[in-house]
């Protein structure tokens, strides 16, 4: 197999920033849809995809693509794949599956209705009657939009949010692939400061320093594809050590993360320290009318709490001017948060240069963006 259609799955809002770093991969032929980025590349491309693509939710090989109708025309056109291209004799291989505006609406029955075709097709090309799956992962997806089933398999395993440094989190953590957008939408670059006074776990600026650095966000990870035979260990051996090649470790980054709350910003400490960042990322205890920075430009990147619970929105409201306010002299700088309150720039005091619809799980949020003057060009 030389080349592979590769699905990078990403959050409703975020599929044109997905789009960029798959082109920034290198990877051409780039088609967007909602929820998901389309390329096709050689196979190496799974393996350098779920490496660096920070703000996709997991990475997918694109298998088949047909009209099904009934449960038989599903049935055929699954077993008439050469499945045996891709799952080995002793592999393990789940199906989930989904549907969405399709006759075909009984998911279980179609997972059931793929598993058996894959079944009988890999029995008839490995003669036997029994597979123990007791091998590595290859789990399947079938997918039904508008009576349309896309086929895929799961390169990734556990979904790319997962970098393997955040053992421990706060209630509500943000996760790292939005938080990795947060900062990608800014104009914020590794010279200048940036400031995160909601930093919770720390995710904002750990993302941060890892883009910073030039650092992959799977490089602390493993993924279901590195077992898969017929990528192979050489690909991914090229492309871990593409991604030590590139890692800027000597850059000096100027991060700082604040939270109210003296347990978040321990629990924070501790993800910086197990991300390797415990010595580039600085982390106190401060209240967000109490910001004060010694830098003329700067970038502030937050995820506030929302007011969403009974309660608590007159206090969040009360917080967002108070941000305003302690902001107001930071003109130089530029201001970018995420919320669900729609009175967001009325109570922060000042219209927004620009909104950006994103979804922070199931919330439909907005991301404000306070554009302050570029910094003055460096004279040598």
């Amino acid at each position: 197999m030389n080349r592979v259609t590769l699905i990078a799955t990403a959050t409703m809002g975020l599929e044109s920033i997905v789009a960029r770093e798959v082109k920034d991969l290198g990877y051409e032929d780039v088609q967007v849809e909602n929820g998901k980025v389309m390329f096709t590349a050689d196979v190496s491309s799974i393996a350098r995809a779920n490496l660096w693509i920070r703000t996709a939710d997991r990475i997918k090989i694109k298998v088949a693509e047909f009209k099904a109708f009934t449960f038989d025309e599903l049935f055929e056109k699954t077993k008439a794949l050469a499945w045996a291209d891709y799952i080995p004799v002793n592999a393990e291989f789940p199906v989930i599956g989904r549907s969405v505006k399709s006759k075909l609406f009984s998911v279980s029955d179609c997972q059931a209705i793929v598993k058996k075709a894959v079944v009988e097709s890999l029995k008839k090309k490995y003669k036997t009657t029994w597979f123990d799956e007791t091998g590595p992962l290859y789990r399947i997806e079938v997918a039904l939009h508008k009576d349309v089933a896309t086929l895929t398999l799961d390169a990734s395993g556990v979904g790319l949010h997962k970098r393997g440094y955040r053992s421990l989190h706060n209630q509500a953590p943000l996760k790292e692939t939005m938080a990795a957008a947060m900062i990608m939408l800014t104009s914020w670059k590794e010279d200048r400061p940036l400031v995160d006074p909601f930093c919770g776990s720390g995710t904002i600026p750990i993302e941060a320093a890892m883009i910073g650095q030039n650092i992959a966000p799977g490089f602390n990870r493993d993924f279901a594809s590195e077992k898969w035979s017929w990528i192979g260990k050489d690909i991914w051996d090229k492309a871990r050590q593409e991604v030590e090649d590139l890692a800027n470790y000597d850059q000096p980054l100027n991060i700082l993360g604040t939270d109210i709350d003296h347990r978040s910003v321990e629990l924070a400490k501790n993800n910086a320290l197990e991300a390797g960042f415990g010595d580039l990322i600085s982390f106190k205890q401060m209240q967000v009318r109490d910001f004060s920075h010694k830098d003329s430009y700067g970038i502030i990147i937050g995820n506030p709490p929302y007011g969403e619970r009974l309660g608590e929105r007159e206090e969040v409201e009360i917080m967002y001017k108070e941000m305003g306010q302690a902001f107001s002299s930071y003109d130089t700088w530029s201001v970018y948060m995420l919320t669900s309150n729609e009175s967001f720039e009325t109570i922060y005091g000042k219209k927004a240069s620009k909104k950006r619809k994103l979804y922070n799980g199931n919330i439909k949020t907005d991301y404000y963006q306070f554009f302050g003057p570029r910094p003055p060009k460096q004279t040598t």
